[in-house]
């Protein structure tokens, strides 16, 4: 049984990785820093949530009068419609309350909301959170939730990762403000790319080296266990269309010289700079490296994006994606895909490498393209 039991556990789809409270507030401190008054007076939405066991719900609900807000609403998707169900567990809350189905609890999503001093205890907090049933089971596409994000002001969560094209489209649909985590392999999504290249959406305050450590449900598949908690490491970010300090932070960058001379990084020292083959451009194998006096078309890693300040660079495209610039919305041969991709980028090759980046005759890893802005 206990094999099984793996086994179906493996085999499920699991989105259910519980953001820490830390990670939260570290996050959520940088827009505050940069705006004190950043969600005074604005009702806050937090969809794809578990709001009784959900750190969101309690970081939100426990700051509710310093941070000013007007109401904060947190939804719940319903057990019997998620694909992973390993670990799932009632709470009192839920349970003591005159409100409990034993019946709907398993269908339908929960909504929870807080507005007022209902205790009069004094204060509005975590014990003021009212809550009632859906009317059906949370999910964020549904109507009922649609209705919620639209009232909403910002929208903070960490959705699901099987799920994030469509709750990137859904929240640009009325273009609300937000806060979520997503994975960082994401920036290359079709539907994200634009967005980031527009300046439509950014890179949270939260560094991206490592990886972030969530509360997993799945027994199988833990990477340590602190507490007697399982925890599991994602490759994840935070990302925003919220100001912060550190997206106007200019890199501080060596000249193409000078790195070519003291760079850390053996590979940059040993060969310098190389022109792709089949496009004008360099090739910048890493983010520190980029040359301040180079004032032509850089391809860099997407880690950039953690960087990634727009007074100081554009960025005009990314390698291998050629989604972006309309290829694949009918069909193309390949040496048309290759002309449009050289009308946007310069000089014509003759790889057929979907117009990855060509070093040497070796195709590198995908690659954003970018340009230092002028300085007027």
């Amino acid at each position: 049984m206990a094999n099984k039991k793996l086994s179906e556990a493996k085999n499920a789809k699991n989105d259910e990785f519980y953001t820490q409270y830390e990670d939260i507030q570290r996050e959520v401190n940088a827009y505050l820093e940069y705006n004190p008054d950043v969600f005074r007076g604005k009702t806050i939405l937090l969809p794809c949530d578990d709001p009784e066991w959900s750190n969101f719900t309690r970081f939100f609900a426990q700051n509710f009068e310093n941070f000013g807000l007007k109401k904060l609403i947190s939804t719940s998707f319903a057990y019997e419609s998620k694909n992973f169900k390993e670990g799932y567990q009632l709470s009192f809350f839920e349970t003591e309350s005159p409100e409990y189905d034993e019946d709907k609890t398993k269908t339908h999503g929960k909504i929870f909301t807080l507005t007022r001093d209902s205790n009069k205890s004094g204060a509005i907090d975590i014990d003021d959170l009212e809550w009632h049933y859906l009317e059906g089971d949370g999910d964020f596409r549904s109507d009922e939730v649609k209705a919620l994000r639209d009232e909403a002001d910002i929208i903070v969560t960490n959705p699901p990762f099987s799920l994030y094209r469509d709750f990137i489209d859904w929240i640009f649909e009325k273009e609300k403000k937000f806060i979520i985590i997503g994975n960082k392999n994401s920036v290359t999504y079709k539907e994200v790319f634009p967005l980031i290249m527009n300046n439509k959406m950014w890179s949270g305050k939260t560094g991206w080296g490592g990886g972030m450590w969530f509360e997993t449900k799945n027994p199988a598949d833990v990477d340590k266990v602190v507490n007697g908690i399982n925890m599991k490491n994602v490759s994840s970010v935070w990302f925003s269309n919220i100001e912060h300090g550190k997206r106007h932070e200019p890199l501080s960058l060596m000249t193409m010289a000078d790195n070519v001379k003291f760079s850390k990084h053996k590979e940059v020292r040993d060969k310098g700079y190389s022109h792709y083959d089949n496009y004008d451009g360099i090739e910048v194998p890493f983010t520190d490296a980029i040359p301040s006096d180079y004032d032509g078309i850089m391809g860099v890693p997407i880690s950039f994006l953690e960087k990634y300040c727009p007074e100081q660079f554009e960025i005009l495209g990314m390698c291998e994606n050629l989604d972006l610039y309309g290829l694949k919305t009918k069909v193309y041969t390949t040496q048309e895909c290759q002309d449009r991709y050289f009308e946007l980028f310069g000089k014509k090759g003759t790889y057929d490498l979907n117009a990855a980046g060509v070093v040497d005759g070796i195709k590198v890893y995908q690659r954003i393209l970018i340009r230092k802005r002028v300085q007027e």
